[in-house]
């Protein structure tokens, strides 16, 4: 057991795998490259100082000592580092055990709601359907919290990878819109939808993409606060497809803009109008479209709306 238990400490490629990370950013790759480093330092050492210093033994005595002060710094770094490694996967460890164990009974708690609000059990009054309704709508946003953080959990342990096809993204992103109707409709919102004829299929993750439209194109809606356009432009650009969304809604402050891809991390100008979000869209969008191989961004400007935009190959 002690010998498995050190050769699963000496084996980097079984810590990288525990942690989770890719070689280069494994503490003890980190430790190995030091270690290089350190031979390197030494036999530097070695020349110049037998070249400089007449006494072999005051040489020695110079190498021992740079030696050992450079092996201590390489083990505290080393250290912190795999501190922090372990750190990041037991959070997200945590993430996902509680987000998967919360998920069973929101899900058995809207369904009771449901229940009771469809009269099948009894009748409902109007003072307890106001409290039964609210009780559903903050339930929903539980669940699309939970969603959000078992996509993160996933994405950042390497556990859902892209399932690559090619598909149509004009058809998906139509699809997509005729959902959001309703939702658009309530905010007094008019959806334009604007392509390139003959738009070839893209190679990707659709369910991924999907979600990354569904994301982008909810963000628009929430944020128009009066009723406005949004407008989707989908043209082709060379060896990619372009998507762009542009709204007219409350724009993200310029201070904001470096961290809206943060997770967690809402613009004071969207708590400031009480807009519901759990902060993770966005960061979920980006690290999706990376995964991809693509890019995305955005511009925006206060009181003025947003305009994202992504890339997806074409095949």
């Amino acid at each position: 057991m002690k010998f498995s238990e050190t050769y699963q400490q000496l084996n980097i490629f079984s810590q990288c795998r525990k942690y989770e990370l890719p070689l280069w950013q494994c503490p003890q790759f980190l430790f190995l490259i030091m270690g290089i480093f350190i031979i390197a330092a030494t036999l530097t050492t070695y020349a110049i100082g037998t070249r400089y210093i007449a006494n072999p033994q005051i040489v020695i005595l110079v190498i021992l000592a740079i030696t050992a002060i450079l092996f201590i710094i390489s083990f505290i770094i080393t250290q912190s580092f795999e501190r922090l490694a372990e750190a990041n996967r037991m959070k997200t460890e945590f993430i996902s055990i509680i987000s998967h164990q919360l998920r069973s009974p929101l899900t058995n708690l809207r369904w009771a709601i449901d229940l009771l609000l469809s009269g099948e059990v009894g009748k409902i009054e109007e003072k307890q359907m106001e409290f039964f309704t609210i009780l559903r709508e903050n339930g929903s946003r539980m669940e699309e919290l939970v969603s959000d953080l078992l996509i993160v959990s996933r994405m950042e342990s390497e556990k859902q990878l892209p399932k690559k096809t090619l598909f149509s993204l004009e058809e998906l992103t139509k699809n997509l819109i005729a959902k959001a109707y309703a939702f658009a409709k309530s905010y007094n919102v008019e959806i334009k939808l604007m392509t390139e004829n003959n738009l070839p299929k893209i190679f990707g993750d659709a369910s991924q993409v999907e979600l990354v439209v569904e994301n982008l194109l909810d963000n628009a809606i929430k944020y128009i606060k009066k009723g406005g356009v949004i407008e989707i432009g989908l043209s082709k650009n060379d060896k990619n497809i372009h998507f762009k969304i542009k709204d007219n809604g409350v724009g993200i402050p310029r201070e904001d803009q470096k961290y809206i891809f943060q997770k967690f991390f809402r613009s004071e100008n969207a708590r400031r109008t009480q807009t519901q979000g759990s902060g993770l869209g966005l960061y979920i969008c980006k690290a999706i479209i990376e995964k991809n191989g693509e890019k995305m961004g955005f511009k925006s400007e206060e009181g003025k709306g947003s305009t994202f935009w992504f890339t997806l190959p074409i095949k």
